[in-house]
């Protein structure tokens, strides 16, 4: 297609306000409002984080158009997070894309929030940029969600294994949180275990047949191991900070890994790839370099700025879906819950 498409883009589905411009599969603009509200409930409040919302997203769309010297009568289409995610917070940006697609009389299309955060790959920042060729196999790991995912194409995505309790991220954030750890938690545990020996304390790792995760039970193996060197030394965790950090991420770390290095020897894929929230963890990305030297495979690891939530991905994932016709319609709701497969069937 030779002529660009200028897409507006709308991430709303936790506590990131965010609006990106794309022409074609190239970001002009990619805004983030950040709610520091949640911070001192160490968690997203919904409620809080859907107030925000609607306090961001006029001036955080202004900004994205400005910033991409773009009018919105140029635009072709808004893309905006249909789910999973909070509810009222889905609602703000389902309710704006709308709003602005029928003012311009321009296609709506709804994405699937963790198929952006694969799809973020895609976006091409460089003309000589390389990009994961299909099929290929990601570790998309965030806060609330943790799966290995077979990609065939960009509409076609296979889960092969998930979490069957809490998610990764969350096993992150909540081990800060036992510690003392400021929310988000995660940045920090991995901040800290920089400084700390990744073998000095050991933790169980989970069993769990095949490609399927547990988080549950590390998290409470923590849990008793702190409160049992806590009440015999009350300054323990303060002292011992650093190790605890990097010995609790590196079983995550490498929990993570083993299976995705599993499933990929499985379905005799060589390209290996990262995405979600936790794939800014700095041990996981240096283990994921690693790990494809010594397989021989290639690792693909997303800029740190589309490892978070943010609307450029929701852009990149609605341009493939625009180039296919898989357009939505006004009737379309948000969605809490929203499995990855079958998402546009």
């Amino acid at each position: 297609m030779s002529e660009s498409i200028f897409l507006l883009a709308i991430e709303s589905s936790c506590d990131e306000t965010s609006a990106a411009v794309l022409s074609n599969d190239r970001v002009l603009s990619n805004v983030i409002a950040t709610q520091k509200v949640h911070e001192k409930y160490g968690g997203v409040v919904p409620e809080l984080a859907s107030r925000a919302h609607q306090q961001h997203i006029v001036p955080v769309v202004q900004q994205a158009l400005s910033e991409a010297t773009i009018e919105s009568k140029q635009l072709n289409a808004v893309a905006y997070t249909q789910g999973p995610g909070l509810m009222g917070a889905l609602l703000v940006g389902t309710s704006f894309a709308k709003s602005m697609a029928m003012a311009l009389n321009i296609p709506l299309i709804p994405v699937h929030h963790m198929r952006a955060h694969i799809m973020a790959h895609f976006i091409r920042n460089t003309s000589d940029q390389k990009v994961p060729e299909f099929p290929f196999m990601c570790l998309t790991v965030s806060g609330g969600h943790t799966q290995i995912v077979l990609v065939n194409s960009p509409l076609d995505m296979q889960v092969v294994g998930e979490t069957i309790d809490d998610a990764a991220g969350e096993a992150l954030d909540k081990a800060a949180k036992v510690m003392g750890l400021p929310y988000p938690g995660g940045p920090h545990v991995d901040r800290l275990a920089k400084e700390g020996d990744a073998h000095k304390y050991v933790y169980t790792t989970p069993s769990i047949a095949g490609f399927n995760y547990s988080f549950s039970g590390l998290k409470t193996n923590l849990l008793y191991f702190l409160r049992e060197k806590n009440a015999q030394d009350a300054s323990f965790i303060e002292r011992e900070l650093n190790h605890i950090c990097a010995s609790y991420q590196h079983v995550v770390t490498e929990y993570l890994l083993a299976k995705l290095e599993a499933a990929a020897a499985h379905y005799n894929v060589r390209q290996v790839a990262l995405a979600g929230g936790v794939s800014a963890n700095s041990s996981l990305r240096s283990k994921l370099t690693r790990l494809c030297e010594r397989r021989g495979w290639e690792a693909f690891i997303p800029p740190m700025g589309y490892c978070t939530d943010n609307a450029a991905m929701i852009g990149i994932s609605g341009y493939y879906q625009f180039l296919q016709g898989h357009v939505g319609s006004w009737n379309d709701v948000p969605r809490a819950s929203w499995p990855l497969e079958g998402s546009l069937r």
